[in-house]
């Protein structure tokens, strides 16, 4: 690649032709600020917070567009440039709902954060008149509070560029210019497809999943409750990051302690329902592509990605599992096998999940996903986020857990099932168990590296059993749009397709935690959180979701095999078309 020479404050650097300022400077080990600027979702210099000075030109310049070349000399940090810094975030704040203190972002916002660090205090230098709205709590998962927003307008920019949605956008002009749904209609009565990718790319509190903390308290204090708590596999690698330690920590052991001790009746694995989902998956699939009917079989235990489909893809019903999603399966079984075999009635067993996603919030709502007529499957959804304000909250201090192990019988998840929490990991787990009940052979390695990695689309076909299985991993709608397009168009064509709503999957879900841009435009947040997850599949004892011994005992005390009638009953589904408007 070719390469330019540029100064940066008087240094020599080579850097790579094309490259915009920001990212020279960036690989010189220099950070400039930003609020708008989201790596290729996001780069339109709006905000004007990343302004340098350029020698020679009349005016300071957008480091974040503007491209370097030969010769150019580079100034980040002069008093002009902290001037202009300066006076932008006075303005900014001049129209900013000032609460902080009780901010839903403080300590991670990025607006408090460039504050602190150019010493701007709660000032009014320009003072005037500022804009009213109020609060869009119509959405099941989330808010928008328009009167903390900077239009920065990342949340328009994922929602049409990563998730092909393009529910929300900038609504009239100057002045009066704010974020919202076109006509203003609330976001509840729109195509939202709940996956909060807009909330993690905010920079500050204007967008926040509901809050359900208080609600889950409320139970835990009910002495008629028992109250259950399941936590899915890419909490164990998010979690962590809320205390302070490397982004892909495995805190497996230390969740369990925590929620322990904030007072839940029995911590279990999501990993076992998500065995228990591969089981009847992937013989769904087996007997689907052996009477070839409904093909290509698509998963269905990512709910954003079930909204999506109901709502702007309704001729692919058809075609997606039945299957509930592991956090519906879970609790499926909490209310009628596990309630059965402890005595005790279901309505007064109270199911929480944490879970790295706000659409499960809304899944947990949809009450065609109940096992128990008149009950929830689901009765509380927290994201990691949530999680981590309770145990702070409590006092409780994470770090200094000891390791705490799950409880039977839902406390034993196999590899399979943790793997996932990344994008390609369900497809993986089903090819595990298909290749063993198609040959009847053990499966020798059981990597399934073509479906692994971030790619947005990946594609690979394999050979089992004289069987030739074509099978596609997507994730983020907007690359499943592209994916169910051409298929529509006769230009693929594949036997099994995976989909999740998130970019990279759960892993990147819109309930994990918050990552400032400055982190997330240069470190691969996604990969090392799934590389994380595929290490502790690498060292759990049973990698199999066949295999797992809990898993054969429910089959053999209550479902009987996979498919059954009592499993259809319970752990499987159906699906509605949706209305955009």
């Amino acid at each position: 690649m070719a390469e330019v020479n540029i100064k940066i404050n008087g240094r020599d650097y080579a850097v790579e032709a094309g490259s915009t300022i920001l990212t020279a400077c960036r690989k010189a080990g220099i950070q400039i600020p930003t609020l708008c600027f989201l790596k290729d979702v996001n780069e339109i210099g709006a905000c004007r917070i990343c302004m340098v000075e350029v020698k020679g030109a009349r005016s300071l310049v957008a480091a974040c567009v503007f491209p370097v070349n030969e010769g150019m000399e580079i100034f980040t940090n002069t008093p002009r440039v902290v001037e202009a810094r300066k006076t932008t975030l006075k303005l900014i704040l001049s129209n900013h709902k000032r609460e902080c203190l009780s901010c839903v972002r403080s300590g991670s916002c990025e607006l408090q954060k460039l504050c602190h660090d150019y010493g701007i205090e709660d000032e009014h230098a320009y003072e005037g008149v500022k804009s009213h709205y109020e609060i869009d709590r119509s959405a099941s998962h989330m808010y928008r509070d328009n009167e903390k927003c900077i239009l920065c307008r990342r949340c328009s920019a994922v929602c049409a560029v990563n998730q092909g949605c393009g529910v929300i956008g900038a609504n009239a002009r100057g002045f009066d210019t704010h974020i919202g749904c076109s006509f203003d209609v609330p976001l509840g009565d729109v195509g939202c497809i709940s996956c909060g990718q807009c909330i993690v790319a905010c920079p500050t509190g204007a967008l926040s999943e509901r809050d359900d903390t208080e609600k889950v308290m409320a139970a835990l204090r009910d002495e008629t409750k028992h109250v259950v708590v399941q936590t899915a596999p890419s909490v164990r690698v998010g979690l962590g990051e809320e205390f302070g330690l490397p982004i892909g920590t495995i805190v497996t052991g230390k969740l369990v302690s925590a929620l322990r001790a904030l007072g839940f009746e029995h911590v279990f694995d999501t990993n076992f329902s998500a065995d228990l989902t591969i089981m009847e998956e992937a013989n769904e699939f087996l007997v689907r592509y052996t009477k070839k009917e409904n093909l290509p079989q698509i998963t269905s235990c990512s709910p954003g990605w079930i909204k999506f489909c109901e709502t702007y893809f309704p001729e692919f019903i058809p075609n997606l599992s039945t299957c509930k999603s592991p956090q519906g399966m879970f609790g499926a079984v909490a209310k009628t096998y596990y309630a059965e075999k402890m005595g005790w009635d279901p309505k007064d067993v109270y199911v929480v999940s944490v879970m790295p996603c706000t659409a499960k919030k809304f899944e947990a709502e949809r009450m065609d996903h109940t096992a128990v007529k008149g009950l929830p499957d689901i009765d509380a959804v927290l994201t990691v986020r949530e999680l981590a304000r309770m145990i702070k909250k409590a006092g409780i201090l994470f770090n200094e857990l000891p390791e705490g192990t799950y409880d039977a019988p839902f406390g034993l998840g196999s590899g399979a099932g943790t793997i996932f929490g990344a994008t390609g990991g369900v497809m993986e787990a089903a090819l595990r168990t298909a290749y063993e009940v198609l040959t009847g052979e053990e499966l020798k390695k059981l990597e399934f590296n073509d479906v692994r990695g971030t790619a947005g689309i990946k594609e690979a076909t394999y050979e089992i059993a004289g069987n030739t299985i074509r099978v596609a991993v997507v994730s983020g709608t907007a690359n499943a749009k592209t994916l169910l397009n051409d298929i529509k168009a006769g230009k693929r064509n594949y036997d099994f397709i995976e989909i999740m709503a998130c970019p990279g999957g759960c892993v990147n879900g819109g309930g994990q935690p918050i990552v400032p841009a400055n982190v997330r435009n240069f470190t691969d947040v996604r990969a090392i959180r799934a590389q994380a997850l595929y290490q502790d599949d690498q060292n759990l004892p049973v990698r199999k979701s066949h295999e797992n011994p809990d898993i054969k005992a429910i089959y053999a005390e209550y479902f009987g095999e996979p498919l059954s009638h009592k499993s259809h009953e319970i752990l499987h589904t159906g699906y509605t078309p949706r209305k955009k408007y």
